[in-house]
């Protein structure tokens, strides 16, 4: 039978057991009679949220929505963590300044805000591309481990400050195919005297290969291509490149673009007003941004994959550069970095900053991912994935 219960000191008697129900019971009937009675508050920080509004210029069209939509996406979830008190209006390359342009639109304050990249200022100075990609340095994880955890954002941000701007990473297209060429590439002999569409520090680099840079719009490539006028295009990568339709024009379709391994898509703030927000925003950006950062990558690594699939089926080929191609161009982007410490404090202060990482970043890659990598490839080539 049950053990009759002990009555001690530490037990609760039935009059305390009562008086502890009406208790429970009165401050229940209390809290609601209270909150029926009354209008609820709003939470504090809301009511102490400023209404901001701000003026974004993309450097890229509305047609790439993958990543003119990373303007938009910071935009919209900015929005969300405010209830509608900071809204940011993202503006097409051409509505308020040429794509070009935007980031100098920022440092002026004819916007608050440029979405863009920052090798884009390539000619205002060299040291803005050290914070979008430097050929042959990066690929898109290494980049975004420097740049969350080995100071990438903070140095790239002591250089942006002479230009009465901040910079956070909102996007990164992977690493970026080749180009276009209307003829095959044997060797790094073909690339003597090659006219070709290419930008900024990767157009400096190039030409040490013999290769002649040149600056050509967007929506003017393919009629230069068409016409032969230039003899090969660099843009980004199959998604963005399928839009364009290059492949009807010069079908040789090489890959890597050494060039941009890793590029940063940044969101560029005019120093003066970012100063002037509220603290609660700084970290509402700051984690929009990197939010928006992951999401970019993720959506070009999932539809990059069938945009080359279809690229190939209909006419694109395919192909990697030449080894001594590869070869040459690595050297030279040394010899172009060597040059370029010499002659830009900045510059030199950021690209001694990433060596170090770097070495170590592809030392450890030679191990799990490669290996692994590897393993996988193998096995899509034999049919068994």
């Amino acid at each position: 039978m049950p053990h009759a219960r002990h009555r001690g000191g530490n037990d609760l008697t039935d009059k305390t057991k009562l008086d502890r129900r009406r208790f429970l019971t009165t401050a229940s009937v209390g809290g609601a009679a209270a909150a029926a009675g009354a209008t609820l508050a709003a939470p504090a920080i809301a009511q102490e949220m400023p209404t901001i509004n701000w003026r974004v210029a993309s450097s890229f069209p509305k047609s790439l929505e993958t990543i003119y939509g990373s303007g938009v996406d910071v935009s919209e979830r900015v929005k969300a963590m405010t209830d509608g008190k900071f809204n940011l209006q993202v503006f097409a390359a051409g509505e308020i300044v040429p794509g070009l342009q935007a980031i100098d639109a920022a440092t002026d304050g004819t916007v608050e805000m440029a979405n863009s990249v920052g090798y884009y200022s390539w000619g205002k100075d060299p040291a803005f591309a050290c914070g979008a990609d430097l050929p042959w340095t990066f690929n898109a994880r290494g980049k975004a481990a420097y740049n969350y955890h080995g100071g990438g954002i903070d140095s790239y941000n002591e250089f942006l400050a002479k230009q009465n701007l901040l910079a956070l990473p909102v996007g990164n297209t992977g690493s970026q195919m080749g180009g276009w060429y209307r003829k095959q590439i044997g060797s790094v002999a073909d690339m003597q005297g090659l006219k070709m569409r290419i930008s900024g520090l990767a157009g400096r680099v190039m030409e040490k290969l013999g290769v002649v840079p040149q600056q050509i719009a967007g929506g003017d490539i393919y009629p230069a291509l068409e016409k032969g006028t230039i003899d090969a295009a660099e843009w980004v990568g199959p998604y963005d490149d399928e839009k364009l339709g290059f492949q009807k024009v010069a079908p040789f379709y090489y890959y890597p673009g050494f060039w941009e391994g890793g590029p940063t898509v940044g969101m560029f703030f005019n120093l003066a007003k970012w100063n002037e927000l509220p603290e609660v925003y700084k970290a509402i950006l700051r984690t929009a941004c990197q939010a928006t950062d992951l999401n970019t990558l993720s959506e070009y690594d999932y539809k990059n994959p069938t945009a080359l699939k279809r690229l190939a089926q209909s006419g694109a080929q395919p192909l990697p550069f030449p080894e001594d191609v590869m070869m040459a161009a690595f050297d030279a982007s040394r010899q172009v970095y060597d040059e370029l410490s010499n002659e830009n404090a900045e510059f030199k202060r950021m690209w001694e900053a990433q060596k170090s990482f770097l070495n170590d970043w592809y030392l450890y890659g030679q191990t799990t991912d490669y290996t692994f990598d590897t393993m996988m490839m193998i096995q899509q080539r034999n049919g068994k994935l």
